[in-house]
């Protein structure tokens, strides 16, 4: 089954609630709950530092290490096609955020800086110099961060599709700081979710209804309360410590990656556009980047195109 968003409602999460159809039905209301431990990643997970402790996976070895961190609202499985081909060539570190998937949640500030922070402890506790980061949508931003307060960490910088790049002036903040509350994440059907997910995406398959499940179920977690909350605190983080004007300052050989159709970035409704009018901006104001769009893709790039993306990132590296 495919299915193409038509009408897309960007919130403040940079999560779409779509208003295309879904054939697939209710399938998993009446399941049992799915603890957000227990969620299969397909590769194993681990865990280090404490105060929070973060979860990752780390598969492969070679000249790079790759960092990859998750957007809003998901985690490290959802690098799950990225993985096992870049880790033929690359040691590959793929971490929960704290808040999210199995790592720590409590009251942290989950702000851009206190994640690049934790990023930054986890890569010096795993005995690690220099990496290349790679960071999805919110990832991105947090990966800007990082970049601008550790330049000696950072080896280079893979944005993809990322957040931190089009700009939000303050008027336009506080609708999208409003736009979510948890109760609208905690109580989000099963509909909802897999429209919302369909419109991440520029052609929907059921290959990736595994997200649709994943979320569904979690709704029922014992740490869904705190899920819901760390979105809304991710939320306000990006607008809080905006890196829009801070792009010229990065200093890493920059790929940025995303898709041509993306739905989320630029915001359809207070930005009407093209993906591609702000990732080209951000070119512009990055010394020293490179852009590779791909065609017939959404925001998911990386997992609706893991190819394309997968090669981009190898070549990037070669360079």
């Amino acid at each position: 089954m495919t299915l193409r968003p038509v009408t897309i409602v960007l919130c403040a999460a940079f999560l779409a609630f779509g208003l295309a159809a879904c054939s697939s039905g209710y399938l998993y209301n009446d399941t049992p709950p799915m603890e957000f431990h227990d969620v299969d990643y397909s590769f194993p997970t681990t865990k280090a530092l404490a105060d929070p402790e973060v979860a990752y996976i780390d598969r492969g070895a070679g000249p790079h290490t790759l960092v990859l961190v998750h957007g809003l609202a998901s985690n490290a499985g959802f690098w799950r096609y990225n993985i096992a081909e870049l880790s033929k060539t690359c040691r590959v570190i793929a971490l929960d955020l704290p808040g999210y998937g199995k790592s720590g949640k409590g009251d942290y500030p989950y702000s851009m800086t206190f994640y690049a922070e934790t990023v930054a402890r986890l890569i010096s506790n795993l005995g690690l110099t220099k990496v290349v980061y790679v960071g999805h949508s919110m990832g991105g931003q947090i990966g800007i961060t990082l970049a601008l307060r550790h330049p000696e960490v950072v080896e280079r910088l893979i944005l993809v599709s990322p957040a931190g790049i089009e700009k939000f002036d303050r008027g336009e903040g506080t609708w999208l700081r409003n736009a979510l509350t948890m109760d609208g994440i905690t109580a989000n059907s099963e509909e909802n979710i897999r429209r919302n997910l369909a419109a991440n995406f520029y052609t929907w398959n059921d290959t990736w209804e595994w997200m649709v499940e994943e979320r569904t179920r979690m709704a029922k977690a014992k740490d869904m309360k705190e899920f819901s909350y760390t979105v809304v605190k991710c939320v306000g983080a990006m607008l809080d410590e905006p890196t829009t004007g801070r792009l010229k300052d990065i200093t890493q050989p920059t790929l940025i990656v995303y898709g041509k159709y993306d739905g989320l970035i630029p915001n359809p409704y207070l930005h009407p556009g093209f993906p591609a009018d702000v990732f080209s901006g951000g070119v512009r104001a990055i010394p020293r980047c490179t852009l590779h769009e791909v065609g017939d893709a959404g925001h998911m790039v990386h997992i609706e195109k893991p190819a394309e993306v997968n090669a981009a990132i190898r070549a990037f590296l070669e360079r």
